[in-house]
């Protein structure tokens, strides 16, 4: 039956090593389930419910993407978006998170409509394949950037904005020690090697110390846990605020649907170019219906009571372990409703455990640099602009933009502004406007 569904044969992959996969996108991504109720809670929300319905939201949305699309893609409540949600749009501009839950709702609703007339899918047929590869590798730094960071290897500096950890620390050398160990295991082509060492760096954290007292692995008080009721967050949104106030309402639609829509198809473009899964002209097969699924999960996110799903990075490591088919989704959706009862257990892997896994993806991403033509100038420089912003920026969609408005520019000015489909030009001048509307606000 599973064969027949997921047309796994078709798809050169296996049972075995689809349900690895989906164990390794799971214990990548796993860390949502403490950082999302966490960031939310800052806003007012309740945070037992948020674990609940986070676990809830990743499941049914992952399953969504896989059914419809039988790719290997997981989604959850996306990172950055619900800082925005929490810390601007509540906390920052006074929203209750009950209307800003509504503006989430409107959102979906927006990126529905997109993408079931094609504007979406044209949108990313509009990137040149270029750009495409060049997306994947700057996601690719992105990625290993935050496992740098999440290890502790990477580090805030006043002086020169980042700088290396404290290697004294057991608990950084224990995360360099996991990325060599990963490197390692992946060198020698050992199955599963992205999970066992996330096993192997979360069992030894259990004698390393944190540095703060402890260790870097904490004992769980207990395996099990009754997953807490979703009542207090869920079918909570209300539309108050663009019924009453529609100029303060706009904006922040504005910026999620530009934030959300950008970092999904940069998302949807890095992972799927990794899988093998775009054609000989970088176009995506069943883009339209990824898209649909995404934005179902955007309206669905805003009706269980959490900020906008979004599909994960971190799918690139069950990419990495083998998963082609939508059966890795489904492996991984299980895992999130079996941990709503072993909560106790998943936040117990450290992040100095999952950090390594995040690295050596990001290596694997940042490999399709080796697809680049360098020899075009005009192209050369987008592509730069998006492979160092992505990472610098700290945001996938404000990388993308950068590299749109560059390419755009110099085909213009260099005689080959036909190169450039109108809709091109249309994505340059939205985020040339979403990136000067500080400035253009001081002047209106």
């Amino acid at each position: 039956m599973l064969q027949k569904i997921y047309r796994l044969s078709e798809n050169g992959t296996t049972i075995g090593r689809e349900l690895q996969a989906g164990a390794t996108t799971f214990a990548a991504m796993a860390y949502i389930l403490a950082v999302n109720p966490a960031i939310l809670a800052a806003a007012g929300m309740p945070q037992a419910a948020l674990i609940t319905v986070t676990a809830l939201t990743a499941a049914v949305s992952t399953l969504l993407m896989g059914f419809m699309t039988n790719y290997p893609l997981a989604l959850a409540p996306g990172m950055g978006v619900n800082a925005y949600f929490a810390f601007t749009v509540c906390i920052g501009l006074h929203v209750p998170w009950q209307s800003a839950l509504g503006l989430v709702f409107v959102n979906g609703c927006i990126f529905l409509l997109l993408s079931v007339t094609g504007v979406r899918e044209k949108i990313i047929a509009a990137i040149p394949h270029q750009l495409k590869l060049a997306i994947t590798c700057g996601i690719g730094l992105f990625i290993a950037f935050i496992g740098l960071k999440n290890g502790g290897i990477v580090i805030a500096s006043p002086a020169t904005f980042v700088t290396h950890g404290d290697f004294g620390t057991p608990s950084v050398l224990l995360c360099f020690g996991g990325i060599l160990l990963t490197a390692i295991l992946v060198a020698r082509r050992i199955p599963g090697a992205i999970i066992l060492s996330i096993l192997a760096v979360t069992l030894i954290g259990l004698v390393v110390s944190n540095g703060q007292g402890g260790t870097v692995t904490t004992m769980p008080g207990s395996l099990f846990s009754w997953p807490s009721s979703p009542a207090p967050t869920m079918f909570q949104l209300n539309f108050d605020l663009l019924l009453h106030d529609f100029g303060k309402a706009l904006p922040i639609i504005l910026t999620l649907l530009l934030v959300d829509m950008f970092d999904n198809i940069g998302t949807l473009i890095g992972v799927t170019e990794r899988a093998g899964l775009l054609d000989a002209s970088g176009k995506l097969p069943k883009a339209g219906r990824a898209l649909v699924a995404d934005s179902l999960a955007a309206i669905l996110s805003s009706l269980f009571g959490t900020s906008t799903v979004v599909s994960y990075i971190e799918s690139a490591s069950g990419v990495e372990a083998g998963g082609r088919t939508g059966l890795t989704g489904a492996a991984t959706a299980t895992l999130f409703l079996l941990a709503l009862f072993l909560t106790p257990v998943i936040l117990a892997i450290p992040a100095t455990a999952t950090a390594p896994a995040l690295v050596v993806v990001g290596i694997f991403m940042f490999q399709s640099v080796a697809k680049l033509n360098l020899d075009d100038f005009t192209e050369t420089a987008p592509a730069f602009l998006i492979i160092a912003g992505i990472p610098l920026c700290f945001s996938i969609a404000e990388g993308i933009g950068l590299g749109l408005i560059a390419y755009a520019v110099l085909n213009l000015v260099t005689g080959r502004a036909r190169q450039v489909p109108a809709i091109g030009y249309v994505l340059a001048i939205i985020f040339g406007l979403h990136l000067t509307h500080t400035l253009i606000a001081r002047l209106f």
